[in-house]
């Protein structure tokens, strides 16, 4: 049996896309780029050439859509400059073909496409670039009237594209299902879309439908179009990256011992721990407590926030006695607050997978309810999640997610609910009253790398810190908000 030969490949320019292709694009192939209006083809497109020009290779686009001002414009709306890239304006044919193409931009019958196919292949021929661009295959399809004739036209061109081991991309809208297709006739095809939500900006993705004789990450990828780039966001899986070092074993230990007490003695590295409760019940302290212990111990700690400032989280620390500020000046641990209306689930993979790869034993996601919300409909709550977590787990990385409850007293329902079976560890807030005082009770409902402690116990947050009571034995229903007294409790 022949050992499996890996082709030479040539960088796209977009380091998210030459990771999803694993290398970049398969060298002297034809590939097609192809989406809506304004999905940003023509921006890949030119990163492409732009990566070639800077390598001082010969580059040449083709352009049929745009005039070379229109496209000179365009690069510097991104800080791009065109030089070092040939640039084919066939934009007007009457003025490239004189008398016989007249009016053809509008009656395709009164030009052959074949004069047009010599003239890019003359080009072709003085330029010898070994990266082109077709930018855009619609007037092909336009000046060839017929399926048929355009079909055949293709079929001639696409040898001379491809000649000298020159690796060629074409730009096209999508077409119809009963026009003519390109995917059998190239090597590979990259498809960008975007969609419109109710709230926040568009939400773009790329989908590699195929790349002949390669590996790549299929599925689809979020990507969004910035000054001078296109960021491209491979979909997280636990097989993403290579992991960093041998699953360690031991704990994260919260620096509180009746705490890690009830927690079996701590957080297992490589587990995922779903705190839930309702709203002020001490989730969020309980994860700063965590966090704060971690960077003591000279870990690195990401937290995100969905939900609150920086100002929120500080002025908490501050109130149980934890010196988050010069956490924060150490560098041990970094906040970063996200808008969930303009992240998308790709891009915040993406940061995640960052701190990771820069050293973050520990990643606080705070809340779920707001992570949900920045996924918007079109992905599985569940499977993101799921990679996510996956991931996370196979760099050793301990991972705590807050989810809030609806609800203060009684039986109270939150999104984290749904995917408590993801989770290795769940940890529940709730309140109760006692003699008119409201009180917070804590209590480990899963922990599924050993034993933990089954009781509930009062919590309670001050200056001086988090103390934990002695278990709640004199109580029945504290976990309904609604507890009967069975004994006598002191009062402190």
């Amino acid at each position: 049996m022949l050992k499996p030969v890996t082709p030479p490949r040539i960088l796209t320019g977009v380091c998210g896309l030459d990771h999803i292709l694993q290398g970049g694009l398969p060298r002297g192939g034809l590939y097609l780029i192809e989406g809506q209006p304004g999905s940003a083809k023509t921006t890949l497109a030119l990163q492409y050439l732009l990566t070639g020009a800077e390598n001082d290779e010969p580059t040449l686009l083709i352009s049929l859509s745009e005039t070379k001002k229109e496209l000179e414009t365009f690069a510097a709306s991104h800080g791009w400059s065109l030089d070092g890239i040939e640039i084919m304006d066939l934009s007007d044919l009457w003025r490239i073909m004189g008398d016989e193409g007249k009016q053809s931009v509008f009656y395709s019958s009164e030009v052959e496409l074949m004069e047009v196919i010599k003239l890019i292949e003359t080009r072709i021929d003085e330029i010898q670039p070994t990266r082109l661009v077709i930018d855009s295959l619609s007037e092909f399809r336009h000046l060839a009237g017929s399926d048929a004739v355009y079909r055949l036209n293709m079929d001639v061109l696409k040898p001379h594209l491809i000649a000298e081991n020159r690796t060629a991309i074409m730009v096209d809208t999508l077409s119809s299902p009963d026009t003519y297709s390109l995917h059998t006739l190239v090597h590979g095809v990259i498809s960008l879309s975007f969609s419109s939500p109710e709230v926040g900006p568009y939400r773009r993705q790329l989908l590699i439908q195929k790349i002949r004789g390669v590996k790549f990450m299929e599925g689809l990828h979020d990507f969004e179009v910035m000054t001078g780039k296109l960021a491209v966001y491979p979909r997280l899986t636990a097989t993403s990256t290579p992991q960093a070092e041998p699953r360690r074993l031991g704990q994260a230990c919260s620096g509180i011992e009746e705490l890690d007490a009830i927690l079996g003695g701590g957080l297992d590295r490589g587990t995922s721990t779903l705190i839930m409760g309702p709203a002020g019940s001490g989730k969020s302290t309980m994860a700063a407590q965590f966090a704060d212990a971690a960077g003591k111990r000279g870990e690195k700690v990401a937290m995100y926030l969905f939900d609150e400032h920086l100002d929120t989280v500080m002025a908490r620390s501050d109130g149980i006695g934890l010196d988050t500020a010069a956490q924060l000046s150490g560098g041990s641990l970094t906040i970063q607050a996200i808008d969930p209306m303009e992240m998308s689930p790709g891009k915040f993979a993406h940061l995640v997978r960052t701190s990771v790869e820069q050293g973050a034993t520990m990643v606080v996601i705070d809340s779920l309810t707001g992570y949900v919300t920045s996924m918007g409909d079109f992905v599985s709550l569940r499977l993101q999640i799921r990679n996510l977590l996956s991931y996370l787990a196979e760099r050793n990385v301990a991972t705590l997610l807050i989810s809030v409850q609806h609800g203060l007293f009684g039986a109270a329902h939150a999104p984290g609910g749904d995917i408590s079976y993801i989770a290795d560890n769940v940890v529940l807030f709730r309140y109760f009253e006692h003699k008119g005082d409201v009180r917070r009770a804590l209590s480990v409902f899963k922990r599924r790398a050993g034993r933990h402690e089954r009781t509930i116990r009062e919590i309670d947050f001050s200056p001086a810190g988090i103390n934990v009571g002695p278990p709640l034995t004199e109580f029945r229903g504290v976990l309904r908000g609604t507890p009967d007294f069975d004994g006598s409790l002191e009062d402190d």
